[in-house]
């Protein structure tokens, strides 16, 4: 009996290493008959297991998804990692799984054998997040709006602009896009008859969503949308500089949301004021070049003149 669980586990843990497995390679893996290999399969049928199978000389198995979650069999590079994420998720930015996450990750931690387990709480210990925080947005928002983009459902929801105002909008969700603090919404405005992007934590959801659409092409890649919008044309002024660093520095002192960096070192970024962009800019502590506007140049240069005068 022990060894027939055994090898039940050994068999599950093979079908949820990759999608297919022919019978026979099965067999040679667990060194058994494929036809014992075919009994233990409708033994993790009778457990709750959903399990395709076809028939022939290239037949075989697929693990597909039941109507309830089975336990899954992790190694130790994978439970590590889910443990990790689950521990970020409790700290995250969508609101309403906290508390979903810490029970996971508590069953998980007491499943977990002790070298595991003492891994995962030396990490806690001698970790100390300085991240700040973005504005949370309810699970139940992102996964209503995935929805809606993957039934291709316009949406009707109530936003909140960054002056306080609501207006009621409807749109066509193309994509939701993750910059590290705060959640977007991508989508085709039907009442401006253009792209806008939404932050995702000022939209107040109208039920129910309104008809389907045919998907239109975006303008761009979604995340590159974004970023360009709530970095640069998103404000009042507007900037492109050349910053005259190695690409690996820039990305490790540039943040998603200052705009869109270039492969070519080309920032498109932006700022309430032309001094807010000078300030921005003095902080980086690269050289730089100034492409556009002019005006952002001389004042620039007033500056310069005013510090060495000090």
């Amino acid at each position: 009996m022990l060894e027939t669980s055994v090898r039940l586990l050994r068999l599950l843990s093979l079908l949820q290493s990759r999608p297919d497995w022919p019978g026979g390679e099965l067999a040679r893996r667990l060194d058994v008959t494929t036809r014992t290999v075919r009994n233990d399969v409708e033994r993790l049928r009778i457990l709750g297991y959903q399990i395709h199978s076809t028939t022939g000389t290239a037949g075989g198995y697929r693990l597909g998804a039941g109507a309830a979650l089975p336990p899954l069999i992790l190694d130790d590079e994978e439970a590590v990692a889910v443990a990790v994420s689950l521990h970020a998720a409790a700290a995250g930015t969508v609101s309403g799984i906290e508390e979903t996450s810490l029970r996971a990750l508590t069953k998980l931690q007491q499943m977990l054998p002790s070298r595991l387990r003492h891994r995962i709480d030396a990490m806690d210990a001698a970790t100390v997040s300085v991240a700040g925080r973005g504005p949370t947005v309810a699970a139940e928002t992102l996964t209503a709006i995935s929805a809606a983009i993957r039934d291709h459902e316009q949406l009707r929801f109530d936003y909140r602009g960054h002056d306080g105002t609501e207006a009621t909008r409807a749109a066509e969700p193309h994509r939701l896009v993750y910059t590290g603090r705060r959640w977007y919404l991508l989508a085709w405005d039907t009442g401006r008859a253009d792209w806008r992007t939404f932050r995702a934590d000022r939209i107040r959801l109208r039920i129910p969503n309104g008809p389907r659409f045919t998907p239109r092409e975006p303008p761009s890649d979604a995340a590159t949308h974004v970023v360009r919008g709530v970095g640069s044309t998103a404000w009042p002024y507007q900037a492109r500089v050349h910053l005259h660093a190695p690409m690996e520095r820039l990305s490790e002192i540039l943040p998603p949301t200052v705009g869109l960096l270039h492969d070519d070192g080309v920032l498109e970024t932006g700022g309430e004021t032309l001094h807010n962009v000078a300030a921005f800019l003095g902080t980086l502590g690269v050289p730089f070049t100034v492409l556009d506007p002019p005006e952002l140049r001389d004042l620039l240069h007033s500056l310069a003149t005013r510090y060495a005068n000090a």
